[in-house]
């Protein structure tokens, strides 16, 4: 990623074509290591082509990604009503592991203030 950030600064500071030093350059300026073999990899493989391109590519390949996360509030929102119990139902099982830690806690006998 850092090879790749560093291509990119390249050309937001005006370098139509970065080579490899000049990689290399703005990385050494932060303090980052450089391996050689990614730069070598991501010069082959940009050579020749438009950036703005490649960037929308990458955001049409990335769109078909799952992203993870928020499972249930999308089943919610695609199955109208009748996700809505298993929601309910989650929440309800998140509640009673809360409950649970808390009596846990009066178990032990005693009190911090007693």
């Amino acid at each position: 990623m850092k090879v790749v950030a560093a291509y990119l600064l390249a050309l937001l500071g005006g370098n139509t074509s970065p080579s490899a030093e000049d990689l290399k350059k703005i990385l050494g300026s932060v303090g980052a290591d450089c391996d050689e073999d990614k730069i070598e990899l991501l010069l082959r493989e940009v050579k020749g082509k438009d950036i703005t391109e490649l960037i929308a590519s990458g955001r049409e390949k990335l769109a078909s990604v799952p992203s993870g996360g928020g499972g249930v509030a999308v089943a919610a929102a695609a199955g109208g009503g009748a996700a809505a119990p298993a929601a309910a139902a989650a929440e309800s099982k998140k509640e009673e592991k809360v409950e649970e830690k808390e009596e846990s806690d009066d178990d032990m006998g005693f009190s911090l203030f007693d």
